[in-house]
């Protein structure tokens, strides 16, 4: 099979070279950085396309599976094409409004009959700044559009928002955010935080109910900055109580859009025995929980894909086993300001499993290596930013997934000061995970 990825951030790599493995042809662009220079993962490893033109011209009808890990970009471009037929496997332009805007996701769910937590949408900092003082209570602030992250916050109190809101206010590209794709406040629910995707197609819902809890936070206990993510807990079950209250809800919204791709709802749920709070849409593969499917799921990684573009569900997927992920990054993750030149070419130690190891940013290229007592240049895998690799281990309790994971990634030597948590799968979870299976979710998932 002929296979393009059309790929924002360099995510799916690892994917590609699974594919290459099962002996499918594949072709990798990956958008230029924000500065504009290339992004050089994947450069001797999967053929890369560079020029956009070119992708659009001649790339485009070459493939029997289009792929779009992400949802920012590319998509305008891609929706005629999607309409006349062509094989793409990811996000649409009806479905991407459920994720990027805030109120669009709300009304949705509403539509779907879930419990929505109340919430204003805010163009300009200065009327929500007094919105709080007048409420007198903390909220949780979250961004429309598909731009500055750091807006998302949870505050501790109304001070705490108020201050984080007139800070934002000074910094320009904020405010031109705000006034572009406004910002939603939400009241604070207490509860445990939980997550359920599945994937979806013309034929519905395949097999397995992909229950996860994620660690978005920098450091272990859950300190420090927000990333993308560092690392999940996921097991995949055939029956999820979670499942049945935010996603199934959704299967004729998703049909009527035409949706093809994976859809995950992150949730809080309050001990109150009511049901879950859904916070938000997720519509597009997710990282690393990818990485987590990618360990779970058997056979070709790529024909089944194909295959739920056509309404057949043909995923074969290990069920009611656990699988964490953890990511290892340099600095400065999760800013991502260094340029190429610093965090290019240093070498990656130790990365011979990969079976469980998954790389991002990562290149082949020559650099020191021991070799019989010996110090000589030769080629092998070098960083290619920040965000390098992804570990992954599978057990049939956390404990198992967790000694896999990073046994694994214990290996991996990188010289520059990679970093990456330790906590993954305890921490909260452990804590936690009594209360959720006393409401009836998470069952059968144990230490």
């Amino acid at each position: 099979m002929r296979i393009l990825a059309i790929d924002v951030g360099s995510n799916c790599l690892d994917w590609l070279m699974r594919c290459q493995e099962w002996g499918h042809q594949v072709l990798w662009y990956d958008k230029p950085r924000p500065d504009g220079t290339d992004r050089h993962a994947g450069e001797g490893i999967v053929p890369k396309i560079r020029d956009y033109d070119e992708l659009r011209r001649k790339w485009l009808g070459w493939a029997d599976l289009i792929y779009t890990p992400d949802n920012v970009s590319y998509l305008d471009m891609l929706e005629p094409y999607r309409r006349i037929g062509y094989p793409i496997y990811g996000c649409n332009l009806a479905a991407v409004e459920w994720e990027l805007d805030r109120e669009v996701g709300q009304k949705v769910m509403e539509e779907c009959g879930m419990r929505i937590i109340p919430g204003k949408t805010f163009h300009d900092y200065d009327s929500a700044i007094a919105y709080v003082k007048k409420q007198g209570k903390a909220f949780v602030s979250k961004p429309s559009g598909d731009g500055e992250r750091a807006m998302s916050y949870v505050a501790d109190s109304a001070a705490d928002m108020v201050y984080m809101l007139g800070r934002w206010n000074k910094i320009d590209k904020y405010r031109s955010a705000a006034r572009k794709d406004g910002f939603i406040l939400q009241e604070k629910i207490s509860g445990i935080e939980m997550a359920v995707g599945g994937f979806f197609g013309p034929d519905g819902w395949s097999r397995g109910w992909v229950e996860n809890w994620e660690n978005k936070k920098l450091m272990n206990g859950d300190l420090g900055v927000n990333t993308g993510e560092m690392g999940t807990t996921v097991r995949v079950v055939r029956q999820s109580k979670l499942a049945d209250e935010v996603l199934k809800p959704a299967t004729e919204h998703l049909k009527r859009i035409g949706y093809i791709g994976y859809v995950d709802v992150n949730c809080m749920i309050p001990t109150d025995g009511k049901g879950p709070y859904p916070l938000e849409w997720t519509m597009r593969d997710g990282w690393p929980i990818r990485h987590n499917l990618t360990a779970l799921i058997e056979g070709d990684p790529a024909q089944w894909m194909a295959d739920k573009i056509q309404g057949r569900d043909t995923l074969e997927i290990r069920m009611d086993e656990v699988c964490i992920s953890v990511l290892m990054a340099l600095p400065d993750f999760p800013y991502s300001k260094i340029t190429n030149k610093e965090l290019c070419g240093i070498p990656i130690y130790g990365a011979e499993d990969m079976e469980h190891l998954h790389f991002s940013e990562v290149m082949m290229g020559t650099a020191p290596r021991e070799v019989n007592g010996k110090v000589v240049d030769l080629p092998g895998p070098v960083t290619a930013g920040d965000y390098v690799l992804i570990a992954t281990g599978t057990g049939e309790t956390i404990t198992g997934a967790r000694r896999s994971a990073y046994s694994a990634i214990k290996k991996v030597k990188i010289p520059n000061s990679p970093f990456y948590r330790t906590d993954i799968g305890v921490g909260r979870l452990k804590k936690q995970l009594p209360d959720l299976q006393q409401m009836g979710y998470a069952k059968g998932l144990s230490y």
